[in-house]
């Protein structure tokens, strides 16, 4: 039977819960626990799928199909290993599911309430997964923060394990912020310290404290949120900023977070950091930097693409380079065209996923732009199908070539709807979603990027591209090298002739790893590299356009 490690969080969103539950769960994966992690999110959507991306961040899906939160692609990415539809739970899940019981009449008449029915299926969900992945211990992480009325029934469900399962197999770790005021130049304790005590009213008292701040926390701090929470000193966790997400699990070990959980949950395996060291060193500050432009719409939350992000610093660190990644806001370009010379200042430019028309111009003008100068191009899923439509138009003359997502009526349909969404009325959970396999031409780029013909990757479309101009493509030297289901869904575009020209349908950035970069992200960073290196940058400034992440 596995143990469960609660992760909860205080004062505010945003303080890096995900990354610090990644973190402790590699540190217990290093120690040679069997570990998985699970989101629970409290929003009544059934799944991410429907959630806008500026408001929620990136939409993770997995390789069973789940769309999932985002914190599913950190738990993938320092854990190395797959998750499932299953590792993200919501209260939209929790009530149908009961819902659905009482219309059964599973019940036998009851009054169905939060407790206990609900409860009793959060519960249920839990204990169910952590047989499911046959772990030793399943680290739980609850998304909001304390004292959200959406996240009571799943508080009060970790206290109800607590007291069924004992003290021995499960913990509480709670993540909580120490602002600092500039003008008073002190780190603040105060909101932990209500935090906790609205913990505390729910019946939890934390084992763990782990403090976010800008700096290090200092020892009179760490004495006083022990003093006022009621928790060791030595279980006071400071957690400051980090140049890179990679050195948190070094920085929480050498702060001592391992040695209360090693203890309240009886493990006694040794920690070993030696292979996760030599991940996080490659993160360090290298000589060589190159600039990288994302081309989109939801340029306001950086978390909208942070598998793209993530995916890049993965092949940048594995290429010995830093990556200084911008925006440039795709409707800014469509309003002003004197912008699109911002392009020839990058080393690369990468149109990643999207939907809707909003916007679009400027991606199909930004992709002819890339082609044109020969700066290094990387289209993913939307950004694959735009970059045909913007070949359809300036090479092959098809003026009027669109998507018909876009422009249903369009002349040239080069992107289309898949054959069997044309019925599809719900929106949620309806796409093409989820791990498909890929098979690779030779010869081509693609097959000497992966080196082997057949690869899986993550799919999250609606659209495909029109086969029937596949032949006008190829004459023009635009090369369509992977293909899946049989050959109906083309995979992978790259053009001849050009530095580096390719887009994929599938999102390569899901799969990414810091140990294992997916090979098409290092081969358009290695191109990217080779540009720095061959030009000279220009001085001029970017202007506004272009906002750093």
């Amino acid at each position: 039977m596995p143990k469960y490690l609660f992760v909860t969080g205080g004062v505010m969103s945003g303080l890096g819960k995900g990354v610090i539950t990644s973190s402790v769960a590699k540190l217990l994966q290093l120690s040679g626990v069997d570990v998985s992690c699970l989101k629970i999110d409290p929003y009544l959507n059934f799944d991410a799928g429907t959630m806008n991306p500026v408001t929620h961040g990136e939409v993770f899906v997995t390789d069973d199909g789940g769309e999932t939160d985002m914190d599913l692609g950190n738990y993938e990415r320092f854990l190395n290993r797959d998750m499932s539809r299953a590792n993200n739970i919501t209260t939209g899940q929790i009530y149908k599911k009961v819902i659905d019981d009482e219309r059964k009449g599973r019940f036998l008449g009851k009054s169905v309430q939060i407790i206990p029915h609900v409860t009793d299926e959060i519960k249920r969900r839990i204990r169910e997964q952590g047989r499911r992945e046959r772990v030793g211990v399943l680290v739980v992480e609850c998304g909001g923060t304390v004292g959200d009325i959406e996240s009571l029934p799943f508080l009060e469900a970790f206290r109800q394990m607590r007291m069924e399962e004992g003290s021995s197999k499960t913990l509480f770790l709670h993540v909580s912020l120490a602002p600092e005021l500039s003008v008073v130049g002190e780190m603040k304790t105060k909101p932990t310290q209500h935090s906790v005590q609205e913990m505390r009213r729910i019946g939890i008292q934390p084992d763990v404290i782990v403090i976010r701040g800008t700096r290090a926390l200092p020892t009179e701090a760490k004495e006083k949120i022990s003093l006022f929470t009621s928790v060791p000193i030595g279980n006071v966790i400071s957690d400051p900023d980090v140049d890179s997400i990679y050195q948190v699990p070094r920085l929480l070990e050498r702060e001592g977070v391992l040695k209360p959980i090693h203890k309240q949950l009886k493990i006694k395996s040794r920690l070993s950091m030696r292979e996760w060291n030599k991940v996080a060193e490659r993160f360090a500050d290298h000589e060589a930097t190159i600039r990288v432009a994302l081309v989109g719409k939801y340029a306001s939350l950086a978390d909208s693409y942070v598998s793209v992000n993530q995916a890049l610093m993965h092949a940048c660190a594995v290429n010995g380079v830093n990556a200084r990644i911008s925006w440039i806001e795709s409707e800014e370009i469509e309003k002003d065209e004197t912008k699109l010379e911002l392009i020839d200042t990058f080393d690369g430019i990468v149109i990643p996923q999207g939907f809707g028309s909003r916007g679009i111009e400027g991606k199909i003008a930004a992709a002819n732009k890339a082609r044109v100068l020969g700066v290094p191009f990387l289209g993913l899923c939307f950004g694959f199908q735009l970059a045909s439509v913007s070949f359809a138009r300036h090479v092959l003359g098809f003026k009027d070539a669109n998507t018909t997502e876009v422009d249903p009526t369009t002349p040239h349909p080069v992107i289309d709807l898949l054959p069997e969404q044309r019925e599809v009325t719900d929106l949620g959970g309806t796409m093409r979603l989820g791990g498909h396999d890929v098979f690779l031409k030779r010869p081509s780029r693609a097959f000497e990027i992966y080196h082997k013909e057949k690869i899986r990757e993550r799919h999250r479309h609606r659209f495909e591209l029109n086969q029937k101009y596949l032949k006008k493509f190829e004459e023009k030297g635009m090369r369509y090298t992977a293909f899946s289901d049989n050959g109906r869904r083309a995979e992978i575009m790259e053009l001849e002739g050009h530095p580096f020209y390719m887009g994929t349908q599938f999102h390569p950035e899901y799969v990414s790893r810091p140990e294992n970069p997916e090979p098409i992200y290092v081969a358009f960073i290695t191109a990217c590299l080779k540009r720095s290196e061959g030009i000279s940058r220009k001085s001029e400034k970017v202007g506004t356009l272009v906002r750093r992440v």
